[in-house]
């Protein structure tokens, strides 16, 4: 796999209800746009899912992409045996790829780590990705040594800080192990795939942009693929970053602008824009689309 794997928000309804026709508008939305596989993560809320809902919105978007692209799904959890359960059950609705993090509710020893993803990959028969975060992250040497010992444990979604200086140590030791993905909203797109990444796991809103960005990469056209990170996705990015909730607002405000969503209606906690943030979103929205697209 490699190549646009946008992380899907989760529609909602105003009373905070999954809106299964806005998530398969967005699904289709963006593999019309051209993109090489689609995701079920932390931006997809996925925290915030019940283990019904879990199920519902991984039924929804497997049976949506109809073997179009394939489809990841967030399977960690705070316990082993809890993620191993999330993982089996996403492989029998149809995933064709898991995404794992480490348990984050206290500080794991490497050995307990190995555990955790070792259990996943021997409860499955499809591909892991390890996600590395700032909390918690997986050194690129761990994430390696997980490879070898783990057999479905093949690809790692690098978001940790300082991103790119991660993406080019997971690279130099991976030697053809693992496979390197960045993540952390696309921001570093170019900068990840100049050191060895074959794919990013953006946002959903703008999957046109990511994918136009990868294919002038591919090209060689590199100062054009620079201009259209500048242009179309940094300005956005740059908004989402300001705390937590505003990649929701950011994300969800724009798929509601565009027409492909119905409500930005977001589960908490997430923290309100203020209105300044609100001002400077509105401004680049009505810049980049102002007509609706």
């Amino acid at each position: 796999m490699q190549g646009v794997f946008p992380i899907l928000i989760t529609p909602f309804d105003d009373h905070g209800r999954v809106d299964e026709d806005s998530l398969r508008a967005v699904v289709d939305f963006n593999i019309d746009a051209g993109v090489h596989g689609l995701g079920v993560a932390l931006g997809s809320e996925v925290l915030k899912l019940s283990e019904a809902e879990r199920v519902q919105v991984t039924k929804i978007v497997v049976e949506q992409s109809n073997k179009r692209v394939p489809v990841i799904i967030n399977t960690g959890a705070a316990g082993t045996d809890l993620a191993v359960l999330y993982s089996k059950t996403a492989e029998d609705n149809g995933a064709d790829g898991l995404m794992m993090m480490p348990p984050s509710f206290k500080p794991l020893s490497a050995e307990e780590v190995r555990e955790y993803f070792k259990a996943a990959s021997d409860a499955v028969n499809i591909p892991i990705f390890i996600q590395d975060t700032d909390n918690p992250s997986v050194p690129a040497a761990l994430a390696v040594s997980m490879a070898e010992e783990s057999e479905h444990v093949r690809y790692i979604k690098v978001e940790s800080t300082p991103t790119t200086v991660k993406v080019a140590d997971a690279v130099a030791l991976a030697k053809g192990k693992l496979v390197i993905f960045g993540g952390a909203g696309g921001s570093y797109f170019v900068e990840e795939m100049r050191r060895g990444s074959v794919g990013t796991m953006p946002s959903c809103s703008q999957p046109e942009a990511f994918v136009e960005v990868w294919d002038l990469f591919q090209k060689g056209e590199e100062r054009k693929a620079r201009e259209v990170m500048e242009t179309k996705i940094l300005p956005l990015n740059r908004i989402s970053a300001q705390n937590w909730g505003a990649f929701f607002h950011v994300n969800k405000g724009l798929l509601k602008h565009r027409g492909f969503i119905s409500s930005a209606h977001i589960r908490g906690p997430a923290a309100p824009m203020d209105e300044v943030l609100e001002r400077e979103l509105e401004a680049v929205i009505d810049e980049l689309y102002g007509e609706g697209s």
